[in-house]
């Protein structure tokens, strides 16, 4: 079986996405499951982002940050009408895969590298999100407690809270690190990497202390959320291995 590779820094599509392509159609092809069929041809890809059907695919945030389902909705185009259609919409829209898997069955499917960068992306923005929504939770507690039923019509609050800055003074760093246009509107692509960056912000500039107990805020509020909905929305599917460490 080809060795598996990490993602690399390179627009150009390459032999090994092409291998990747082919090995996804016949492993199906044989009777594999979708699924791991899938996550093989993900452990073979090699291009960090590409251009395809006049739309620019990102695969890896920041150069180490693996947004795998968009990888997934690449490689779901390229069998379309051959696989299960709920199954696949449920984990693209949804993000939950058909059969469950331990992350030592995915890291092998994948390959370790992937797989770092997955973690990086589980951590740097599906984390990132929920610390936000855990502390705009806590926010829309107090003001209830509080009896203030309207909320603010910006989220200066939950910004300053987490980072110590409104979210426009920090969009606007984000945008000249990256050369980006000051835009009105933002992309979902640009949205993931702004996230990645606000999460690399907080590390460089927050206490160890409470780095540790933001981190722990948002893996329970995952937690607790994933629960409630029975779901894991991540690659491998029981809780202990969605939160690695």
């Amino acid at each position: 079986m080809p060795s598996k590779s990490h993602l690399v820094s390179s627009g150009a599509a390459n032999a090994g996405d092409a291998e990747a392509i082919r090995h996804f159609k016949e492993s199906l092809a044989s009777g594999e499951h979708w699924y791991h069929a899938m996550l093989g041809a993900i452990g073979l890809w090699s291009s960090a982002e590409e251009e395809c059907n006049e739309r620019t695919f990102l695969y890896l945030i920041d150069g180490e940050a693996f947004d795998w389902l968009v990888l997934a909705e690449r490689l779901c185009e390229t069998v379309d009408g051959l696989l299960p259609e709920n199954e696949k919409n449920a984990l693209l829209f949804q993000g939950i895969p058909p059969v469950s898997l331990s992350a030592a069955e995915v890291k092998k499917l994948i390959g370790e590298k992937k797989y770092a960068q997955y973690l990086n992306y589980f951590y740097g923005i599906t984390v990132e999100e929920a610390l936000l929504l855990a502390v705009q939770e806590e926010i829309d507690k107090e003001r209830r407690l509080n009896a203030l039923h309207t909320k603010p019509e910006s989220g200066d609050e939950l910004y300053y809270r987490v980072y110590d800055e409104a979210r426009d003074t920090l969009l606007k760093q984000f945008r000249n690190q990256k050369g980006y246009a000051q835009l009105q509107s933002t992309s979902i692509t640009e949205l993931k990497e702004f996230t990645y960056w606000l999460f690399k912000y907080r590390l460089k500039r927050c206490e160890k202390a409470r780095i540790a107990s933001d981190t722990k805020k948002a893996l329970d509020y995952l937690k607790q959320n994933w629960k409630k909905k029975g779901v894991c929305r991540g690659l491998a599917t029981d809780l202990n291995s969605a939160f690695p460490g």
